[in-house]
């Protein structure tokens, strides 16, 4: 048997082992919108996975206690928007709890089935929720891409250590 002298005692599950393993996973930054009664919502996703190509489906997490999840639990559609690391202060108004997150300077407009597309994002998708998973105290969105457009320009936007980052050469 080898030894290993790096490697430390393990820890017990808890949220802060999961949250403290993740901040060394960087991630891609997406930001997902849907119509509400009250108007357009939104939130800063890390969670995004893509699920089946045939047919396309994603999913995403959203915790129960957002401000966002009252519409999301109800919209038919969604728009997922993914961030350039031009989008750095997006992300973080999309984040950020009680802020307009529609107001200037974010640019969007009402796309297909009334989703709120955004301006200046690398891809943006519009898909039609097929499925809302528990899973503990967030829901997984299973969701199929119905169209959307692939071609802004830019390099992905990254969270990782609780920073904003983008790719290096």
């Amino acid at each position: 048997m080898t030894v290993t002298p790096e490697v430390a005692a393990p820890r017990l599950a808890t949220a802060d082992l999961l949250r403290s393993a993740f901040r060394r996973h960087a991630a891609g930054v997406a930001v997902i919108t849907a119509r509400g009664e009250a108007g357009p919502v939104g939130f800063t996703a890390t969670s995004l996975t893509s699920v089946s190509a045939e047919p396309p489906l994603l999913s995403f997490g959203i915790g129960t206690g957002s401000s966002s999840w009252p519409t999301v639990s109800e919209a038919e559609y969604v728009g997922v928007h993914l961030l350039g690391d031009h989008q750095e202060e997006l992300a973080a108004t999309f984040a950020r709890s009680g802020a307009d997150r529609f107001a200037t300077p974010t640019t969007w407009r009402e796309g297909p089935e009334g989703v709120p597309v955004l301006g200046g994002v690398l891809a943006w998708l519009v898909c039609r929720v097929v499925g809302r998973v528990p899973a503990g105290d967030h829901r997984v969105v299973l969701a199929e891409v119905l169209l959307g457009d692939p071609a802004g320009a830019g390099r992905p936007l990254l969270y990782h250590q609780g920073r904003y980052n983008g790719l290096r050469d």
